[in-house]
């Protein structure tokens, strides 16, 4: 069993200290009160300048889906990063993910573009993730590079674009970076039982909870609700996963990454030791964080280069 470091815990200490009930100790609107009041206790104006923040609507499937637009000072070309937030696909706003999407603005040196889209339980699976498609066919639209970005439940739905995208013959996805990604409704994988007790935030009560909520019955081995459970694997774009050592989730992103390296696509798999469920998301808070919004930020543009380079 991993510890946790430092920086790490000495956040979740914070946290603990505003007694916020668990994710999964209520009900819905409980859960997104305590994402709420942990966010407003945050520091303020966190995230690197960016030259422009533009909010938009694209038109969805069932009305019009939010989006923001993070546009870098530096711009080193004319990919675009489309990004879902996480939040277990009950909660998470713009606002709440704005730090990690200025960061990652500056560090690729590429425009972000931060999706809304619908929640759990009011919009279950498929809801969100149609949101997402729609977003990408409307993103995708001007032939730019693209890649599709998103951390925990967004990692989830970009993931599951990803097997969307092959599946329906485009559109063409150059890179998918998956933060900590939710992929499978497994709750008995070895990660599970060492860190899903409830000390090193997230729980396996709460993954529970949040799969109950988002997919039920059959639904949960749809390979775009659960993409460790699709049949095949080969095809997909290259991919970046990103993991925490101290996460419940950090099994499954491994044998993911395990799925796509056996399939024929190429990976690269960073793993954090000492680091929990989120980290990525708490720059300005965590030096873990900003080093690895940066480092995936080049990353993301040397990928890019390359591949276009190839193409």
């Amino acid at each position: 069993m991993g510890a946790l470091h430092p920086d790490m815990q000495a956040m979740l200490d914070r946290r603990a200290a505003l007694n916020l009930p668990g994710f999964a100790e209520g009900s819905v609107a409980d859960a997104r009160r305590t994402f709420a009041e942990s966010q407003t206790a945050l520091p303020k104006d966190r995230g690197a300048k960016v030259s422009e923040i533009r909010d938009f609507a694209i038109a969805g499937p069932q009305g019009p889906i939010g989006a923001r637009s993070y546009m870098p000072i530096d711009r080193r070309g004319d990919a675009r990063i489309v990004y879902f937030h996480g939040g277990g696909w009950v909660f998470g706003t713009l606002d709440g993910f704005d730090p990690v999407c200025r960061q990652l603005a500056a560090a690729s040196g590429f425009e972000v573009v931060s999706i809304d889209y619908r929640l759990a339980p009011e919009h279950r699976f498929p809801g969100p993730l149609d949101d997402a498609w729609a977003a990408l066919l409307m993103l995708a639209e001007e032939g730019r590079p693209i890649v599709v970005m998103g951390d925990s439940a967004g990692g989830n739905l970009a993931a599951a674009l990803a097997l969307r995208a092959r599946d329906r013959g485009g559109p063409h996805i150059d890179l998918q970076v998956l933060l900590y990604p939710v992929l499978s409704p497994d709750f008995d994988r070895p990660s599970y039982g060492v860190y899903g007790a409830g000390q090193h935030f997230i729980t396996r009560a709460d993954m529970m909870w949040f799969w109950d909520h988002h997919v039920v019955g059959e639904d949960r081995v749809h390979p775009e609700a659960a993409p460790l459970a699709a049949a095949r694997h080969d095809g997909l774009p290259e991919a970046v996963i990103v993991l925490g050592e101290c996460d419940p989730l950090h099994d499954e992103g491994v044998a993911y990454a395990d799925k796509l390296r056996d399939a024929g696509v190429p990976v690269a798999l960073r793993h954090h030791p000492g680091m929990a469920h989120g980290f990525f998301t708490l720059v300005d808070i965590l030096p873990a964080a900003n080093a690895e919004v940066d480092a995936v930020g080049a990353l993301i543009a040397d990928r890019i280069a390359a591949l276009r380079h190839d193409a």
